[in-house]
C-alpha cells in the first residue's frame, strides 16, 4: 500500500513539474512584435494609380485555408481544432486562388494566412498566395508567432505563425506594420498578437493612397481591448488623411459592419464577442463605412463555426468590409458568394475611384 502511494505521489509530482514547465515555456516564449515595423515589398510593380479610374479591392479572411463548409471549430462551440489533413488545406488554397483570379482585383487583402502552423498542417500559405498570383506586388505582415498551445487536450491547436498579406497591381512605395492593443492577462495567449499593415501606393500627379489591412480580435470578452484597437486604427486613419492622402481600410473587423445584421439575416439578436455593432459614431471626421447595398443583397461575409454550414439556417453576419475617406468615391460594394467552400468567410469587393 505504501509502495502504491509512493508511486502515485511520484506521478503527481512529475505531472505538476511538466505542467509548470509548460506554463513557463508559454510565458517566456511569448513576445510581441515592435510597433512601427518596416515591411519588405516583394515583386514590386512600376505602375502608378490614376485619378477617376475604377479600381477593385478585395478583402478575404481565408481562415488559414482549414475551414471547408462542413467544418466546425472548437472555440466557436464546434468539434475541430486543426484542418482535417494537408490535402484539405491545399484544396482550399486552390479554391481561394481560383476565386481571386475570377474576381481579378487590382488589390487584395488577405487575413489569417498561415506561414507555418500545426493547425494548417504546416502548409506555407503566404508562399501559396504570392506564387499563385505572381503578377502582384506583395507584402506580408506577421500577426503572431505563438508558442505550442496544448489545447484542446485531445487535439492541440499547436504552434502558428500567421499574418496579413497585401497584394497590389500598382507600386507599393513603402509598407509598415503597427501593433494593436491586446489583452494583458492570460487571455493574450489565446487571442495572440494583433496588428495592421499600412501600404503607401503612389497616385500619378496626386497624393498617395494609404491602403490598410487589418484583422481585429475575435474572441476577447474585454470591451476595452476592442475599443482600444479601434481607437488606435482611427487615430492612424485621421493622421493619414490629414497628411493629404486617400485612405482605405479593409479587412476583418470582427464587428457587425451593417449594425443590424441580425435583422437582415434573421439571426439571434444577442451579439457574440465578434458581432457587436461597428461604432460608426466613433469614426473620425471624413470617414465612413462603405456598406451600401449589402443589406439589400443579403449575402453574408462570415458564418459561425459551431456546426457545418447550412444555408438559410447557420448563423451568418457581415464582419468584413471597408472604411473609406471622403476623397474616395465608392462605386459598388458586394460580397462574393462561395457558399463558404474554402473558408468560414466569403470575399468582399469594393469598386472605387480616387477623386
Amino acid at each position: 500500500m505504501k509502495k502504491m502511494l509512493k508511486i502515485l505521489l511520484t506521478l503527481i509530482l512529475v505531472l505538476v513539474i511538466v505542467v509548470l514547465a509548460y506554463v513557463g515555456y508559454v510565458f517566456f516564449s511569448y513576445q510581441r512584435l515592435p510597433d512601427h515595423m518596416a515591411l519588405k515589398v516583394t515583386n514590386n510593380s512600376e505602375t502608378a494609380l490614376t485619378k477617376n479610374t475604377d479600381y477593385r479591392l478585395m478583402s478575404y479572411n481565408i481562415g488559414y485555408a482549414s475551414y471547408p463548409a462542413d467544418y466546425s471549430f472548437f472555440m466557436d462551440g464546434g468539434k475541430y481544432s486543426r484542418a482535417y489533413d494537408q490535402e484539405t488545406v491545399e484544396k482550399n488554397m486552390a479554391g481561394i486562388l481560383e476565386t481571386t483570379k475570377e474576381l481579378d482585383p487590382d488589390f487584395a487583402l488577405f487575413q489569417e494566412v498561415d506561414q507555418k502552423g500545426d493547425r494548417s498542417m504546416k502548409v506555407d500559405e503566404v508562399a501559396g498566395l504570392t506564387t499563385g498570383l505572381p503578377t502582384y506586388s506583395h507584402v506580408y505582415a506577421q500577426n503572431y508567432d505563438s508558442a505550442y498551445l496544448f489545447y484542446p487536450l485531445t487535439q492541440p491547436i499547436g504552434k502558428a505563425k500567421s499574418g496579413l498579406v497585401t497584394l497590389s497591381k500598382a507600386t507599393i512605395s513603402e509598407s509598415t506594420r503597427y501593433k494593436l492593443p491586446i489583452d494583458t492577462d492570460f487571455n493574450k495567449f489565446f487571442d495572440l498578437d494583433r496588428g495592421f499593415s499600412a501600404s503607401l501606393i503612389p497616385v500619378k500627379d496626386s497624393r498617395k493612397l494609404t491602403l490598410i489591412n487589418t484583422h481585429m480580435s475575435a474572441f476577447t470578452k474585454n470591451r476595452e481591448v476592442r475599443q482600444a484597437q479601434l481607437a488606435k486604427l482611427f487615430d492612424f486613419m485621421k493622421q493619414e488623411y490629414e497628411n493629404g492622402r486617400y485612405v482605405i481600410v479593409g479587412g476583418d473587423f470582427n464587428h457587425d459592419m451593417l449594425g443590424n445584421s441580425p435583422e437582415v439575416f434573421g439571426t439571434q439578436t444577442e451579439p457574440f464577442n465578434w458581432t457587436h455593432p461597428f461604432p460608426t459614431s466613433d469614426l473620425p471626421a471624413h470617414f465612413r463605412v462603405a456598406n451600401e447595398g449589402l443589406a439589400e443583397a443579403k449575402i453574408p461575409s462570415v458564418r459561425r463555426n459551431n456546426e457545418a454550414y447550412q444555408k438559410g439556417q447557420s448563423f451568418v453576419s457581415i464582419v468584413d468590409g471597408f472604411l473609406v475617406s471622403d476623397n474616395v468615391k465608392v462605386e459598388k460594394v458586394a460580397v462574393h458568394e462561395t457558399d463558404f467552400a474554402n473558408s468560414d468567410h466569403q470575399p468582399i469587393v469594393l469598386t472605387f475611384k480616387l477623386g
